[in-house]
């Protein structure tokens, strides 16, 4: 199987929603809206996953401090946890545990090299074996971090909270009925979560000015 097309410009976003607003009139609404779409890239690596941990159901405010403590201390690379004990990871912030999920991911020795060239469905696969790596992070690893195209996030609350919104659906679709729905929008579903994410932004909006 091969990768599949990568974001690595603004460019890619631009072709990808006008793919989207070309076939899905829902879509070309929204995006009169919420252009220009973010690209969202980042680097790949160990410490991209270690921040994924640090951020998890934490406000990006508290994620942004626990990441300063633990950047300042020197403890974000695998060998660093490693020789860390608990009480120094536990002293920049981190939980009971998300200190176990850091060591278990700098323990696996996982091959972030090897993961760019592996399917999509290999990756998601492989980072979900970590202790602490669920699906969703895995996939927004795949969407941002590989920049893979074509990867949805269809457990996101704020995906499917924009999807009813946006497509008149008569209740919040579940993962299961989310991750259906997203299949008209391959292969530029990594387009289709950013434009909905955008959405879901001015929908919090307007629902702040009402």
């Amino acid at each position: 199987m091969s990768v599949g097309r990568i974001i690595e410009t603004d460019a890619c976003v631009t072709e990808g929603a006008e793919w989207l607003a070309a076939r899905h009139p829902e879509f070309a609404r929204a995006l009169a809206d919420c252009a220009p779409l973010p690209l969202r890239r980042t680097e790949d690596g160990f410490e991209r996953l270690l921040h994924a941990i640090c951020a998890q159901q934490i406000s990006v405010a508290a994620a942004g401090a626990i990441w300063g403590r633990l950047q300042a201390a020197g403890l974000t690379t695998a060998p660093a946890i490693q020789q860390a004990s608990d009480a120094e990871i536990q002293a920049c912030g981190m939980s009971r545990p998300k200190t176990r999920y850091a060591r278990a991911l700098a323990d696996q020795g996982v091959d972030f090299a090897a993961l760019r060239d592996l399917p999509d469905g290999q990756v998601i696969a492989r980072l979900t074996e970590v202790t602490g790596i669920g699906r969703w992070t895995a996939e927004i690893y795949a969407m941002f971090s590989l920049g893979r195209a074509d990867v949805f996030a269809s457990g996101d609350l704020a995906l499917q909270e924009a999807a009813r919104e946006l497509f008149d659906l008569p209740a919040r679709p579940t993962e299961k009925q989310m991750a259906a729905l997203a299949l008209a929008w391959s292969p530029w579903r990594a387009v289709a979560a950013r434009l909905l994410w955008a959405y879901y932004r001015i929908i919090k909006q307007r629902e702040g000015i009402t």
